[in-house]
């Protein structure tokens, strides 16, 4: 009861929005806040239940993945979008902010990526089966956020949308090379030469990513001019025009994002363009949640400008044009867990029903931060040479792609 009740304390004070109904291991029911739809979840047992007084941030998802927390009312979503409305009471709580204290003095330990830890955590994350992917993803296999031009358009559409946004920012020459560090399954360095007759080459620590994105490429014809390699970007040489990186920078890690910008910097021609979409965070520099660490994205790591800028500046490249995504990403993610939901009972085919809980609650979470917390997507335009871009910003969005939409960048 001790422990019950210490929850019971931490929980009134915190829930100010929303309302939550919690079922204690005892029995007990205790109501917190007051208005809008019910939430309501049981804790099954009394581990569980001192775990997540304990650290809450990694207890509580963890409890919901095990099965000993289990929602009475409400969906995975509901629950993590009202924690997440009353975020700012948790970190003012003290049992609860002691953690979090500790997660930033472990993250800054563990943020350095080398080139082996970089291979394993890309493994841990991209090389699972390839068919979950399939189950909520666009045809194309974009793993990053959609642009979404209108709210009707299909994730299909606004993936498509996201495409002829980044390639109208890198302004492609009608010939050259162009580098896309962290090619995913391919899809943008394949549009990339279906937009502009250019030599590109695509690289990915991920073995599933590189065979996928490679039959692609051969499938339509274009292995002449689509190269896909399995190498690190520290590891690349020569000169490029372009170079474009869309969901690889969050795994780069602090400590390596003058590396990081310093390679781009040797690797682009004096006239190159580079252009970095990236996750990242409106305020302060702030830790990675440990449970999506510990079980999703090992390594991982949501920049804020603050962390970015300086390594930037120290690379001597220019930044030509910073644009915020604010709801884009909220808004794929809600396509993602409708389609996953739609196809849960094939992910727990394809593992069990704890790892179908693990994602569900993994999409609900990064779904509730684009909306509640400080997440947001980056994309900053990098250049070598002053004169390398124009100096309006209409060339970023040309009529073909507001009017044409889905149609503006073939598949």
């Amino acid at each position: 009861m001790i422990v019950e009740t210490g929850l019971h304390r931490a929980l009134t004070n915190i829930i100010k929005i929303g309302r939550l109904s919690v079922i204690y291991p005892s029995g007990r029911k205790e109501c917190y806040g007051a208005a809008g739809a019910k939430v309501e979840f049981e804790i099954c047992d009394k581990g569980a239940l001192r775990k997540i007084l304990v650290n809450p941030s990694i207890a509580l998802p963890e409890a919901y993945s095990d099965g000993r927390l289990t929602l009475r009312a409400g969906e995975i979503y509901d629950l993590v979008a009202l924690l997440f409305q009353n975020a700012e009471r948790f970190q003012a709580t003290p049992s609860f902010a002691i953690p979090n204290l500790v997660q930033v003095f472990v993250q800054s330990i563990l943020s350095a990526n080398s080139r082996g830890r970089s291979r394993k955590n890309v493994h841990r994350h991209y090389d699972i089966d390839e068919r979950l992917y399939r189950l909520f993803l666009d045809d194309d296999m974009q793993y990053s956020c959609g642009y979404f031009e209108s709210p009707s358009m299909t994730l299909e559409a606004a993936q498509q949308a996201k495409k002829a946004h980044i390639i109208a920012k890198m302004n492609l020459p009608k010939m050259g090379r162009v580098l896309d560090i962290g090619c995913g399954w391919g899809g943008l360095a394949i549009s990339i030469a279906q937009a502009s007759p250019v030599n590109v080459l695509g690289i990915t620590l991920s073995e599933r990513q590189y065979e996928v994105a490679t039959k692609r490429a051969a499938k339509l014809g274009l292995s002449n001019r689509v190269e896909f390699q399995l190498r690190d970007y520290r590891e690349i040489d020569g000169v490029f025009d372009r170079i474009v990186s869309v969901g690889m920078f969050e795994h780069v890690g602090p400590s390596d994002y003058s590396v990081f910008f310093n390679t781009v910097h040797d690797l682009l021609a004096h006239n190159g363009v580079a252009l970095l979409h990236t996750i990242g965070r409106t305020g302060q520099p702030a830790p990675t949640s440990p449970w999506i660490r510990r079980h999703i994205f090992p390594g991982g790591h949501l920049p804020s400008l603050s962390e970015i800028a300086p390594a930037v500046e120290k690379s001597n490249l220019i930044t030509g044009d910073v644009e915020t995504l604010r709801l884009h990403y909220a808004e794929t993610i809600r396509l993602w867990r409708e389609r996953f939901a739609a196809n849960r009972a094939r992910a727990v085919d394809l593992y069990d029903d704890r790892f179908a809980r693990m994602w569900e609650l993994y999409l609900a979470g990064s779904e509730a931060s684009f909306r509640y917390l400080d997440h947001v997507v980056f994309q900053i335009q990098l250049l070598k040479s002053i004169e390398a871009a124009p100096m309006m910003r209409n060339y970023m969005y040309p009529a073909r792609m507001i009017e044409g939409g889905a149609d503006a960048i073939a598949a």
